[in-house]
């Protein structure tokens, strides 16, 4: 099984962070509670081995390209959300729905799936499928909007996240 060799040969220099980044999000989530502990560091440990099979050792985050993205996605989020709030209150709705493809810069694999599911978040934007040769169909709320330029800037974004651009999928 290629999650038992990774995990062997992934140093524990590399282990012990995402372990300790995983028990941290479950007591975020969960909250602390020492009767609740070895379930955390149960449930951080079987993350911390799932992530050896979806995230390679050599898959690196860029720290500025996260907290460009984060802000970048904020703003979007607070912009979009009240575009949406807008259009549902308003009394005449403005809306041209429809579905759009573009063809993604992401390469296939992890990097573009994680791309199309960050996508989702986004209020008035949805991947609903993506082809093998990387055309998206995205679901949106209003067609005379740029859609496909906006994604196409989402992408990079996104891209900037991944210390080697997401060039490896």
């Amino acid at each position: 099984m290629r999650g038992d060799a990774a995990l062997v040969a992934m140093p524990l220099a590399t282990l012990l962070p995402r372990g300790l980044c995983f028990l941290v999000a479950w007591i975020a989530l969960m909250g602390f509670g020492p009767k609740d502990l070895p379930v955390g560091i149960a449930a951080a440990a079987a993350a911390t081995w799932a992530s050896t099979v979806l995230w390679p050792p050599e898959g690196r985050l860029s720290p500025s390209g996260i907290a460009r993205f984060l802000m970048r996605f904020l703003m979007q989020s607070v912009n979009a959300g009240i575009d949406v709030a807008r259009r549902a209150c308003a009394r005449r709705v403005d809306l041209k729905p429809g579905f759009v493809t573009c063809r993604s810069a992401v390469p296939a694999g992890m990097a573009r799936d994680a791309s199309c599911a960050v996508m989702s978040l986004q209020p008035g934007k949805l991947p609903v499928a993506v082809a093998a040769d990387g055309t998206l169909l995205v679901h949106c709320l209003d067609l005379r909007e740029p859609v496909a330029e906006q994604l196409a800037a989402d992408e990079a974004a996104f891209c900037d996240v991944l210390a080697r651009g997401g060039r490896d999928g």
